[in-house]
C-alpha cells in the first residue's frame, strides 16, 4: 500500500511506497484521489520529458549545424563568445571520448577486423 503526504488543507502532495518519515498517511491504491494525484503528475512527467527530449535532439542539430558552418568556412569557430566557444569545446570532447568508448566495446558482429572465415583468423 502507498504512503501519501498531505499539505495542510488535506490535499495529496507527494507519494511513497514505503513509510520514509513520519506524517505519512498509508492510503489504498484504489483511493480516487490518490488516483487523481498520480494522473495529473504522471501526465506533467511525461510532458516534461518530451520537452527534455525534444531540446536535447535540437542542441544535436544545432552542434552539427555550427560543425558544419564551420567546415564548409561559412563561420570560424573564433567568431563565436568565448563561452559558446568553451561549451562547444567540451561537447566535441565528450563527443569524441563516447564514440572511442563505443569502439572499445562494440559488439563482436562489428568487429570484423581481419575479416577471416577461419575462427581468430580475423585477428592475424
Amino acid at each position: 500500500m502507498p504512503f501519501v503526504k498531505r499539505n495542510e488543507d488535506g490535499k495529496i502532495v507527494g507519494v511513497q511506497l514505503t513509510m520514509t518519515e513520519d506524517g505519512l498517511e498509508e492510503v489504498d491504491t484504489s483511493d480516487p484521489e490518490l488516483g487523481a494525484f498520480l494522473h495529473d503528475n504522471l501526465l506533467d512527467a511525461v510532458a516534461k520529458r518530451e520537452w527534455l527530449e525534444s531540446d536535447l535532439a535540437l542542441v544535436r542539430v544545432i552542434e552539427d549545424l555550427v560543425d558544419a558552418l564551420i567546415e564548409k568556412g561559412v563561420l570560424m569557430f573564433t567568431d563565436l563568445p568565448e563561452m559558446a566557444q568553451t561549451k562547444l569545446r567540451g561537447r566535441f570532447g565528450l563527443r569524441k571520448e563516447f564514440s572511442y568508448m563505443e569502439t572499445l566495446f562494440a559488439d563482436d558482429e562489428d568487429d570484423d577486423v581481419g575479416g577471416g572465415d577461419e575462427p581468430g583468423e580475423q585477428y592475424l
